[in-house]
């Protein structure tokens, strides 16, 4: 079986548990490929069984690569999309980070989980992902984000007005700093700290969330993902800010946004012994009663 290794830089603090995973796939017998950039970055720092091996882009992940580790945290698991994209290679998450609502693979879960996948003993969560078909030179060929698109108006402090069309309906106009339109698998990042609802992923829908509405009365709302989503810009500004998961670019007032659901899914990886409702109640902490460990919340 031929592994991917992807991450995004070295932390001294991670060591431990880098070795952890490098000796446990080596001595699982997988073939492992490291990102090249990655690789250079831990090369001196860490003990390999043999010369690295190492991918630099999504056309080698595609042509054989069986499963991509991501190392790291949710940012993580975003910036390894690119190199996935339309493959079907599973994403297994393994959260070096904060909150991991993607990377579910806890520090001390390593072992486990490469013993799991050695024994073909885990699940596939297919994941929706939005498109930006217009503009379309903006992101050029990645024009898909797992998380959301989101559009801010620029450092002036005047509001942007966004007006939104579903189906070719009118929905409404917002005036604040922005707008957020996210998947179920982004419902737990950027929108949920808008106010905007916990949906479970193959709900088959999107959300549309106002940043710091003007109007207070002015609520996120879920849509069906079969909707195209049509979006016009109106300000003082020429140039507004949009992000497709960790890619930026700037956008024209007069350019038309056009919103759909992708043509493909993500296969993130997750162990039998874990589901959504698990993960949103472990990192959120629901249903923690804080008397019984005697909290004070008072100083």
């Amino acid at each position: 079986m031929k592994i991917a290794l992807f991450g995004k830089g070295y932390n001294h603090q991670h060591q431990e548990y880098l070795q952890i995973l490098i000796d446990e796939l080596y001595r699982s017998e997988f073939e492992v490929l490291f990102y090249e950039p990655y690789l250079q970055s831990i090369i001196d720092q860490l003990k390999f069984p043999s010369p690295p091996k190492t991918f630099t882009n999504y056309h080698e992940v595609k042509s054989g690569v069986d499963m991509l580790f991501s190392v790291g945290g949710d940012g993580t698991i975003l910036d390894t999309v690119p190199f996935v994209r339309d493959s079907g290679v599973p994403i297994l998450g393994i959260n070096l980070g904060r909150m991991g609502f993607l990377s579910s693979i806890s520090k001390n879960e390593i072992v486990e989980a490469v013993q799991n996948v050695r024994r073909g003993d885990y699940l596939l969560d297919k994941r929706t992902l939005l498109q930006l078909d217009a503009p379309r030179d903006l992101f050029g060929e990645l024009n898909f984000a797992l998380n959301d698109l989101t559009i801010y108006r620029n450092a002036n402090a005047a509001l942007i007005v966004i007006h939104v069309f579903v189906d070719d309906i009118f929905l409404n106009s917002y005036y604040g700093d922005g707008l957020i339109v996210a998947t179920p698998t982004g419902s737990t990042a950027y929108s949920l700290s808008v106010g905007g609802p916990i949906l479970v992923p193959g709900s088959q829908n999107f959300i549309i969330s106002p940043i710091a509405s003007h109007n207070l009365t002015v609520r996120p709302i879920v849509i069906h993902d079969s909707s195209t989503i049509k979006i016009q810009i109106e300000g003082r500004e020429e140039k507004y800010l949009m992000n497709l998961d960790s890619r930026n670019s700037a956008i024209g007032k007069t350019d038309e946004i056009v919103i759909h659901k992708c043509d493909f899914q993500i296969n993130l990886v997750r162990m039998p012994n874990k589901n959504f409702f698990s993960t949103i109640r472990d990192k959120l902490f629901w249903g923690v009663d804080y008397r019984k460990q005697g909290t004070n919340y008072y100083t």
